[in-house]
């Protein structure tokens, strides 16, 4: 089943929208606007995450390398 469309009103600077009309095919356009939008939002998501894990990084104490290795080791090996 499609997922429910929604119509949103905003504005575009105006050589934007010309050069989105002038490329893209009528019927075209709002895929191309749905699919641009959601590769933004996806990039924007993985910022905010990586920002809160730079953020929460700075809280943790520092572990070697070969505690990783060990703590990965033992998680892998247990019943």
């Amino acid at each position: 089943m499609k997922a429910a469309a929604r119509r949103l009103n905003f504005m575009i600077k105006a050589d934007l929208a010309e050069e989105f009309e002038a490329v893209v095919p009528a019927g075209m356009r709002s895929k191309v606007v749905n699919e641009a939008l959601a590769r933004e939002l996806a990039f924007l998501r993985r910022r905010q995450a990586t920002e809160k894990l730079k953020k929460l990084r700075k809280k943790m104490p520092l572990v070697t390398a070969k505690e990783i290795v060990t703590a990965i080791y033992a998680d892998r090996t247990r019943p």
